[in-house]
């Protein structure tokens, strides 16, 4: 069965295939679609943003779809970047002039005030309109100076306090059996068999 992830990120395509290994199913993404209309993402949360991803690729595509809205929210900055993670600083802002930002904005904190809680959350659609929606979230703190070389996003500046290392430093393998994302699809695995099911009938 195909399923459709929507999004043109090929690293967080990657890491949904790695973490959805195990099911029959193959994984394209909105870069198999190139006509599929641009979705923009103007909700208030996570959760509304997914959805809406979720439903209009899968109305375009006639296939299961899988969306997710992830973001950083530190508890210094009263929850941002939040749902403006991906363009923090500006539309055309790639990782690291998000990352700076968010830096510049942190000098000074107090280390009481550095926590942060990276947040995913993942929508499911079919074309039966079936709908589910999981979350998962995972809590570090925000360092002064970005560190590693592996991930994406703010992966440099967030400290995973367990481990003592930065979401940049630790093996791919290892961020996807514990991060948001792998949080949220632990979950989307216990409700995907019987999900696929209904969306076979």
């Amino acid at each position: 069965m195909k399923i459709v992830i929507a999004t043109t990120n090929q690293n967080k395509l990657q890491e949904l295939k790695e973490l959805l290994q195990g099911f029959n199913v193959e994984l394209l993404s909105l870069r198999d679609f190139p006509a599929c209309p641009a979705v923009r993402e103007d909700g208030k949360s996570f959760a509304e943003n997914a959805l809406k991803k979720a439903r209009a690729v899968c109305a375009h595509t006639g296939m299961v779809t899988i969306a997710d809205d992830s973001g950083l929210e530190v508890d210094a900055l009263s929850g941002r970047p939040g749902i403006y993670s991906a363009r923090y600083a500006g539309d055309e802002a790639d990782d690291r002039g998000n990352y700076e930002k968010l830096l510049r904005e942190m000098r000074g904190a107090a280390p009481e005030k550095r926590g942060a809680c990276f947040c995913c959350v993942l929508a499911i659609v079919s074309p039966s309109k079936t709908e589910k929606v999981v979350t998962g979230e995972y809590r570090g703190v925000i360092i002064s100076e970005p560190r590693g070389h592996n991930g994406f996003g703010y992966d440099p500046v967030f400290l995973d306090t367990a481990s003592g290392l930065t979401f940049a430093e630790v093996s791919p393998e290892q961020k996807n059996r514990i991060s948001h994302r792998a949080r949220a699809l632990q979950k989307l695995r216990k409700i995907l068999p019987c999900f696929l099911d209904t969306a076979n009938r």
